[in-house]
C-alpha cells in the first residue's frame, strides 16, 4: 500500500514537472518569436530608409549634373555672339539675385542662442520663453538686414529667398521647410558697417539681450552663403 502511494506521488510530481517544462518551453518560443518579429520589422524599416536615402542622393546628383550640362550649353551658345553674351550675363546676375548660386563677400555674422543657464530658475521669477530664440526673432532680424541693403542672407546655411518661410515647429524652427535649431547663425553679405549699425540702431538685438537671449554680432571680410537648394515656383503671378 505504501509503495502504491509513493508511486502515485512520484507520478504526480513527474506529471507536474512535465507540464511546467512544456509551459516554459512555449513561453521561451513565444518570446523568441516576438523578438524575431521585432528584429525583422526593424531591419525592414532600416532597409526602407536606406533605399529612400539612395533615391534622394541619386536624384540630387542628377540635378547637379543637369545644372552643369545646362551651364556648359549656355557658355557654348554665347561664345560667338555679343548679344547672347550680354543675355548670359543678365541670366547669371538674375541667378545670383534669386539665390540660385553660392556667393561670397564681406558682411556680418549674427549668432542667436537660447539661454540655458536659467533653466532651473522658478517660472515666477522669469519667463522661460523670453530666454529662447523664436521664429519671430529670426523674421525681425532678417527684415532689418534686408532693409539695410543685405544682398544675400542665410540662417544655418539655409539661403533666404523671396519665397522663404520661417515658421515655428515645436522646439525648432522650419526654414525653407527644413528643421533648424539653436544656435542660429545668420550670415548677411553687404556693407559690414551699415548692416551692423542698422541692427544696433533698431534696438532689437538689445531687447533680446535684456530678455536673456545670447547674442553675438561681428563683422567679417569673407562670408560664404550657399545657394538655395529648393525649386522657385509661383502659383499666383502671371506675366503681362
Amino acid at each position: 500500500m505504501k509503495k502504491q502511494k509513493i508511486a502515485l506521488t512520484l507520478g504526480l510530481v513527474c506529471l507536474f514537472l512535465t507540464i511546467g517544462t512544456c509551459i516554459q518551453l512555449k513561453t521561451i518560443a513565444s518570446t523568441t518569436s516576438v523578438g524575431s518579429n521585432s528584429s525583422s520589422i526593424e531591419n525592414k524599416l532600416r532597409d526602407e530608409v536606406f533605399k529612400w536615402k539612395d533615391k534622394y542622393d541619386n536624384i540630387y546628383e542628377d540635378l547637379e549634373e543637369a545644372e552643369q550640362i545646362l551651364e556648359a550649353e549656355r557658355k557654348k551658345a554665347t561664345e560667338n555672339s555679343s548679344e547672347s553674351s550680354s543675355l548670359e550675363q543678365e541670366l547669371s546676375t538674375a541667378r545670383v539675385l534669386l539665390g540660385l548660386t553660392e556667393v561670397t563677400g564681406k558682411g556680418v555674422v549674427i549668432t542667436l542662442d537660447d539661454n540655458k543657464s536659467f533653466t532651473n530658475m522658478s517660472q515666477s521669477v522669469i519667463d522661460p520663453n523670453a530666454l529662447l530664440v523664436h521664429d519671430g526673432d529670426l523674421i525681425q532680424v532678417v527684415s532689418i538686414l534686408k532693409n539695410a541693403g543685405a544682398e544675400a542672407i542665410s540662417i544655418n546655411d539655409q539661403r533666404i529667398v523671396n519665397t522663404t518661410a520661417i515658421t515655428c515647429d515645436g522646439y525648432v524652427v522650419r526654414i525653407n521647410g527644413e528643421k533648424v535649431g539653436a544656435p542660429f547663425e545668420i550670415k548677411a553679405i553687404g556693407s559690414p558697417e551699415y548692416l551692423k549699425g542698422s541692427l544696433e540702431v533698431s534696438g532689437y538685438l538689445e531687447i533680446m539681450v535684456d530678455d536673456g537671449v545670447i547674442v553675438d554680432i561681428k563683422k567679417s571680410n569673407s562670408i560664404t552663403i550657399p545657394k538655395y537648394e529648393g525649386v522657385l515656383t509661383h502659383d499666383y503671378m502671371e506675366e503681362r
